[in-house]
C-alpha cells in the first residue's frame, strides 16, 4: 500500500487531462480543420456539382464531423482510465497486472503514463512497456490488427467512447511533498 509515500507536486486537473489526451487533441484539431474544409467543398458542390460530387463531399463532411465527437468521447474515456489507474497504482504500487489491460492502445498507455508520472512511477511503467516490446511509435491499437471487425463489437464502442465516470478515491494533493 502506498498511502504514506510523499508524492511529487500534483498538477491541476486541466494539466492531467491535457497529459492524458494530448494526442487525441491533435486529432481533434485536425478533424475540426477537415470539417471546415469539407464544409466549404460541400457548399461549392451543392451549388454547382453533380450528384456524385455532392455525395462525395457529403460523405467526407459527415465522416470528419462525426469524428470530432468520437475524439471528445475517447478523451473522456481515457481520463476515466487515468483516474482509475492512478488510484490502483497509489493503493497497490507498481504491478504489471494493473498496467497490462491498458497496454494495447497508445491512448491508454498515455493515460497510464500520466498517472504513473504523477505518482513517481514513470520509470517502472516505461520499463514494463519496453520489456513488452512496445515502442513510442506504436500508435495503432493491437485489437485493430488482431480483429479487423472491431467496429462491429459493442465492447469496442463501450470501452473506447462511453467509459463511465470514475470518482477518484484520494485527494492526491494531500500526499504531495511539502516544499522546504
Amino acid at each position: 500500500m502506498m498511502h504514506s509515500r510523499n508524492l511529487p507536486k500534483q498538477p491541476t486537473t486541466f494539466i492531467s487531462y491535457w497529459n492524458v489526451g494530448k494526442l487525441l487533441y491533435g486529432a481533434l484539431l485536425i478533424f475540426i480543420i477537415e470539417t471546415l474544409y469539407y464544409y466549404h467543398e460541400f457548399m461549392a458542390a451543392y451549388q454547382n456539382g453533380h450528384l456524385a460530387i455532392k455525395l462525395f463531399w457529403t460523405w467526407c463532411l459527415l465522416f470528419s464531423f462525426s469524428h470530432i465527437f468520437l475524439v471528445v468521447m475517447d478523451s473522456w474515456s481515457r481520463f476515466q482510465d487515468y483516474k482509475r489507474i492512478k488510484d490502483y497504482l497509489f493503493q497497490y504500487g507498481f504491478n504489471p497486472r494493473i498496467i497490462s489491460p491498458y497496454r494495447g492502445s497508445k491512448c491508454q498507455r498515455m493515460a497510464v503514463l500520466a498517472a504513473a508520472r504523477e505518482l513517481g512511477m514513470q520509470n517502472e511503467v516505461e520499463h514494463y512497456f519496453l520489456k513488452l516490446g512496445i515502442k513510442w511509435f506504436h500508435f495503432i491499437p493491437t485489437f485493430m490488427i488482431k480483429d479487423p471487425f472491431f467496429l462491429l463489437k459493442s465492447n469496442f464502442w463501450a470501452r473506447t467512447f462511453t467509459e463511465k465516470y470514475y470518482e477518484p478515491k484520494f485527494n492526491y494533493k494531500e500526499f504531495q511533498k511539502i516544499p522546504a
